[in-house]
């Protein structure tokens, strides 16, 4: 059975009753159009089943309306849910995003994604969980296009902190002072790894709210991010918590290794909270559910995708995404 012939400007046009040029102005979001016109080439293009061509719009106005995305270690929750948020953060504000998979840690592989998405004629990119590396990649490439990192703090401008992550800093922070408040003085941390923005953010974030109240970390542990990980981790963090001044308390960088870590200790006879108390970050949808339900840091993922989305789009103003709030549950208690 032959296929349906395409659909095309002219046809739309002469079903709405305008010229060919009214169309390409609706198609483009002309600014002056009557919305009576702009709705009946609407009613017009949905009735005939038209498509839109982004390569031919793109010759007549240098825009796909296509945002690229670099992402890394989607196996991982907070890159994942990135991904998620800018798809529907794009697609509100009448986008597509086009996604290209690298590693991180390797500039080669971030040359060649950045390099990918240019051949498509991406109108910006976000980079989701970067590492210092790929950023560093991408600055001295000079893409031609803006380029933004999500989890980190940016103006409408585009510039954002060298260090990145701001928020993560914040959230950090805020799972300190909820330990002090419950008494603990001796604090230790189970960190992300070192060659990651969001990884030095948390660890900022956790050393200057200490340093605040005089202290400093009892102890600090890295993994991958990885439930694995933190499983490995538990061993020494056992033997840490064991000792006579050994922490009381665990700050890690992410719920996947807080998650490993629970299990680790538990499966050593270390409990949780009675022996130590674990808060997590990212507040993944399983954090709730977990044995003890896990106290842990939300970052608002889709705030951050919004306000990445408009900056590409050269909005003024981008409104900023909530503040990190702390989700407390029975991983942690008072001493």
């Amino acid at each position: 059975m032959p296929g349906r012939a395409r659909v095309g400007v002219r046809d739309v046009a002469a079903a709405a009753g305008v010229s060919t040029q009214t169309v390409s102005r609706v198609i483009n979001d002309h600014p002056h159009i009557r919305p009576e016109t702009r709705e009946r080439v609407i009613t017009a293009m949905a009735e005939l089943g038209y498509r839109v061509n982004n390569a031919a719009r793109a010759l007549g106005t240098a825009t796909t309306r296509t945002i690229g995305v670099i992402a890394s270690d989607t196996d991982l929750y907070g890159p994942a849910a990135g991904i998620g948020a800018l798809e529907r953060a794009a697609r509100a504000a009448g986008r597509w995003i086009a996604t290209a998979y690298a590693d991180g840690a390797d500039a080669a592989s971030v040359t060649a994604a950045a390099d990918h998405l240019l051949a498509q004629g991406v109108d910006g990119i976000v980079v989701v969980a970067p590492h210092t590396a790929a950023l560093e990649t991408l600055a001295a490439a000079s893409l031609g296009v803006p380029v933004v990192p999500l989890h980190a703090r940016v103006d409408a401008a585009g510039e954002h902190a060298s260090g990145g992550g701001d928020r993560g800093a914040e959230g950090a922070a805020l799972a300190v002072d909820h330990l002090l408040d419950a008494g603990h003085r001796r604090i230790a941390q189970l960190s992300g790894p070192a060659a990651w923005l969001e990884a030095v953010a948390r660890d900022t974030g956790v050393e200057s709210a200490l340093a605040r109240r005089g202290l400093q970390l009892a102890g600090r542990w890295r993994g991958d991010w990885s439930a694995g990980s933190g499983a490995d981790i538990a061993s020494r963090i056992a033997a840490a918590v064991g000792e006579a001044a050994g922490p009381t308390a665990i700050v890690v960088a992410n719920d996947q290794m807080a998650l490993g870590l629970i299990s680790g200790l538990a499966s050593l006879g270390v409990d949780v909270p009675a022996d130590v108390s674990v808060v997590g970050f990212d507040d993944h949808p399983d954090a709730a559910f977990y044995r003890p339900a896990l106290t842990t840091v939300r970052l608002d993922i889709a705030g951050e995708a919004q306000r990445c989305v408009r900056i590409l789009l050269g909005a003024d103003a981008p409104a900023g995404p909530e503040p990190p709030r702390l989700v407390v549950r029975d991983s942690t208690r008072r001493i």
